[in-house]
């Protein structure tokens, strides 16, 4: 019973699962610090503080505080546009470099003209219409 627990601890995709997640924790944390220690203080330098708790309204005596939810989805907003011109468009760019003198792979798939279905480059037939493919 051991054995097999040990096999299945070291066993490469529990391995690298318990790396991304550690990483991803730190990296989750690095993207809080830079939307609440750089863009927050950059938006309230610009605009004034940000902070939209105070909002609500009243229908029938019941007051709706909608502020939180604000205040949480300029942090969402903040949060993706820093991951993404921080992370994602720097790593595209990368990859475009990386990737720039090859050419590209040979297609593995046809539109059928008749059904606009993927099929195999080497089909005869189309499957979803049985149309002849030339």
């Amino acid at each position: 019973m051991l054995k097999g627990f040990k096999q299945f601890i070291l066993r490469g995709n529990v391995l690298d699962l318990a790396v991304a997640f550690v990483i991803g924790a730190v990296f989750a944390d690095m993207v809080k610090a830079l939307v609440a220690d750089l863009l927050t203080p950059l938006i309230s330098a610009i605009g004034g503080k940000p902070d939209f708790s105070a909002i609500q309204f009243t229908i029938n005596g019941s007051k709706f505080a909608i502020g939180d939810f604000v205040n949480k989805v300029v942090a969402f907003l903040m949060t993706a546009a820093a991951i993404y011109f921080f992370v994602v468009a720097p790593v595209n760019a990368i990859q475009a470099r990386r990737h720039r003198g090859e050419a590209p792979p040979d297609p593995t798939t046809k539109k059928c003209p008749e059904c606009l279905t993927e099929i195999p480059i080497g089909a005869r037939r189309c499957s979803a219409c049985a149309q002849p493919v030339g």
